[in-house]
């Protein structure tokens, strides 16, 4: 029990690393469409090493600029806020996932 915690509110707990889950990012590729438009393609790869599957949320926060939108992708994502986008991924034990997108920047 959390003492002032709101009914039916969200609540993190920072509980510690899982060294089981490990996690790469790599970006992939970088273009300049025009003189106010770029892209960038992400890569994240995921492993889980634990003995039971589990149900990850990757968060990515868009840096270059205010103005973005995910182009293409590999997985369902949600725009949590305007500097925050979540992938909610389902990984199998001793499995790999890949979860792409291309974000486009515009100013």
């Amino acid at each position: 029990m959390i003492d002032h915690t709101p009914k039916d509110e969200e609540l993190r707990l920072y509980l510690g690393n899982a060294f089981d889950i490990v996690g790469e990012r790599v970006q992939k590729d970088f273009k300049t469409i025009s003189r106010r438009v770029v892209e960038e393609t992400i890569e994240i790869k995921v492993r889980n090493h634990k003995k039971e599957a589990v149900e990850i949320q990757i968060y990515e926060h868009p840096w270059r600029w205010s103005e973005w939108e995910i182009v293409k992708f590999s997985a369902n994502f949600e725009k949590v806020d305007q500097s925050t986008i979540k992938f909610p991924v389902k990984i199998g034990k001793d499995e790999e996932k890949v979860v792409t997108y291309t974000i486009r920047y515009s100013w």
